[in-house]
């Protein structure tokens, strides 16, 4: 990532503001210490020179730059806080809201984005606060006290401007080989919190089968791995400080040893010498001061690059006509293609008709949810196009339309994991309400007995009742307390819920017993009386639910199936 992206300008506009506000103090604080530098150098060669003692209006003006620098600096950091707290806030709801459009297409783990919009947004802090405000002062404090250097001293300022193009260059140096190093560092610390977080939730089930202990070994050598790239990350960071710093000593050095021959000889007078010396260490040390942030900020300049690689990821294309009131949906020739995949995930030409259950078969890999992450509008086509009632699907809006009549609102989906949320089990249900229904009763006494109704139908009300405190009881995170026979039944109570014409089945007895799978297809038949249902299915009792089967390992279903 660039010192300053133009794509921070462009996703948070709080930097803007924020980076004008720098320039300004910037400016501010190089004239406060021109003025600060001049009134030193005259204050001593007043008392040492000419014998003149410190006057009063002398020290108060003094004080005054001295209090005038420090009310800049403490500005500075109260506009990084807030900007930083800001940008923070706009580059998390873009990512969220953006991984929401996008669906299950983003195809990102949860674990991942959670470290991302986590702590690896939180590191942008050092960025605004440290980073940022020094690089926009090693633009422009140098060049400001070489326009009050040269006229003081020619052969100083021809010194500096000749000096100082070696700290950007070893920066840019030692930055393309930290940079890398903090890309690892990264995508370590996301794996870690992914594969965590996948251990917490699937702890019960590797407790019972006795592979907690492998598991935890797993996680010790992640870790392991993180922290190692972590200390060379460290020590990268040191030695290039200490470079920078040599550097920038020899290069004031080198300036005071001239400064002092031409001082002896007395081609030089001592007021002059005192300026260029107050100032020469000023003009290197923002350059100093960016290399040594720049590694406490290259954490969070890595997270940015990772949001902003999913900001532009391009949203599935949406129109703006509202769907036909029925029809049949119609796969015309569909090739879904992902970038490093050689193989089309999904070839596809079929129809299905309204009120039909239709069964997707094939080997794992073989299109099945692609298919169905086409018709929720999450996948556009590669080629083909998809139509419902002669309308395709890419000129209907999925998500907005007038009285429930918008695509998505039709439809009723059962992943094959469905995520429960940590709250009730009538909270759970009632995620997915019928559009039809108004709104003033989905959180009214009255809903319950829908809710009642739906779980009955699904077959969850038996096992409802014996919970604790029945539709009442509180779920942990991803359902906890329920199994996944339960969690499934609560998935297809929402189905009911939502009473929409068309329902999609993701493997809904996948990882399932044969007892809860048979309950669970039991809910199916119910579910898919008077509804046009398309079934993601490897079981051949699911699949004889169908009235017909599609099988996307073939090459090509034949145009005469539909």
């Amino acid at each position: 990532m660039k010192p300053l992206d133009p794509r921070l300008l462009r996703y948070a506009r709080a930097t803007r503001a924020y980076l004008a506000a720098t320039v300004v103090l910037g400016a501010a604080q190089a004239a406060l210490l021109i003025a600060q530098a001049v009134l030193l150098a005259n204050a001593i060669t007043g008392v040492f020179l000419d014998d003149r003692a410190l006057t009063s209006g002398g020290l108060a003006g003094l004080a005054a730059v001295v209090a005038a620098r420090a009310g800049t600096a403490w500005l500075q950091e109260v506009a990084a806080a807030r900007s930083a707290a800001s940008v923070k806030s706009e580059l998390r709801r873009r990512l969220l809201g953006h991984l929401a459009a996008l669906g299950p297409a983003h195809r990102r783990p949860a674990g991942e984005i959670a470290a991302l919009a986590g702590h690896g947004l939180d590191a942008l802090d050092a960025y605004f606060a440290r980073y940022l405000p020094q690089l926009v002062l090693a633009v422009l404090v140098p060049g400001i006290l070489l326009v009050r250097l040269f006229p003081a001293d020619l052969i100083a300022g021809l010194t500096i401007t000749v000096t100082l193009p070696l700290i950007p260059l070893f920066m840019a140096l030692v930055g393309m080989h930290t940079e890398a190093q903090n890309r690892r560092q990264f995508r370590l610390l996301a794996r870690l919190s992914h594969h965590f977080l996948d251990v917490v939730a699937g702890l019960p089930t590797l407790k019972l089968f006795g592979r907690a202990t492998a598991q935890a070994g797993i996680i010790a050598r992640i870790s392991a791995d993180q922290r190692r790239q972590t200390m060379r990350t460290l020590r990268t960071a040191f030695l290039s400080s200490l470079v920078l710093e040599l550097l920038a000593t020899l290069s004031v050095a080198l300036v005071a040893v001239g400064i002092g021959l031409r001082l002896v000889e007395g081609s030089l007078d001592l007021a002059t010498a005192l300026l260029v010396l107050i100032l020469a260490p000023e003009a290197y040390r923002p350059l100093r001061e960016v290399g040594a942030n720049y590694h406490a900020s290259a954490e969070g300049l890595a997270a940015a690059e990772e949001v902003f690689a999913v900001l532009e990821t391009p949203l599935p294309t949406a129109g703006t006509l509202s769907p036909p009131a029925g029809g049949a949906i119609v796969f015309d020739d569909v090739e879904v293609r992902f970038p490093g995949r050689s193989e089309p995930a999904l070839r596809l030409d079929a129809t299905i008709e309204p009120g039909e259950v239709v069964a997707l078969t094939g080997a794992s890999g073989c299109g099945k949810s692609t298919a169905l992450n086409v018709l929720l509008g999450f996948v556009t086509p590669t080629s083909g196009q998809m139509t419902v009632g002669g309308v395709p699907l890419s000129a209907i809006d999925p998500a907005a339309g007038l009285d429930g009549e918008a695509w998505r609102r039709r439809i009723a989906w059962v992943p094959q994991r469905p995520h429960l949320f940590a709250a009730s089990v009538s909270e759970n249900i009632a995620l997915a309400p019928n559009p039809e229904e108004p709104a003033a009763t989905h959180a009214a006494a009255t809903h319950a007995a829908a809710i009642r109704e739906a779980a009955g139908r699904a077959g969850a009300d038996g096992f409802i009742g014996d919970l604790p405190l029945g539709y009442d009881t509180l779920l942990g995170d991803a359902g906890a307390g329920l199994s996944a026979g339960q969690r499934q039944r609560i998935a297809l109570a929402r189905a009911f819920l939502r009473d929409a014409p068309i329902v999609l089945l993701d493997e809904p007895t996948a990882n399932l017993d044969p007892a809860t799978a048979a309950e669970v297809m039991n809910a199916i038949r119910r579910l898919a009386r008077g509804r046009t249902v398309l079934i993601a299915a490897h079981r051949p009792e699911l699949i004889a639910l169908a009235d017909r089967e599609i099988n996307l390992s073939r090459p090509r279903i034949p145009a005469g199936v539909r």
